[in-house]
């Protein structure tokens, strides 16, 4: 599990809220929430999602039984924790996703 990440049915509804806004950079937009001590990065849905399927290549290539693996994996449990969050929120909120839910 995803340290902080909400478990199921603890969404919440939108809201406007200030944020820090150090860097727009694509795929790395780094922001600070309010209350939090240091700034996170942003990164689009869509790049998410390719990130948890690369992982998942990554897992395959590697093969149960290495000794990379087991770390391997807790990488892709995280990025697809991620991922299935992302997508909850946008379907909680009647958002479209930027990905086909079907391609994992």
């Amino acid at each position: 599990m995803v340290r902080g990440l909400v478990q199921k049915g603890e969404l919440k509804r939108m809201r406007i809220d200030n944020i820090e806004i150090y860097s727009d950079a694509t795929n790395a937009a780094v922001m600070r929430h309010p209350g939090r001590a240091f700034p996170g990065v942003l990164i689009q849905g869509d790049t998410l999602h390719s990130l948890a399927k690369q992982a998942d290549l990554i897992c395959a290539g590697i093969g149960i039984g290495s000794d990379a693996f087991e770390e391997a994996d807790d990488l892709r449990g995280t990025l697809w924790a991620l991922v299935n969050h992302y997508k909850a929120t946008l379907v909680a909120h009647s958002m479209d996703l930027p990905f086909s839910s079907i391609s994992n």
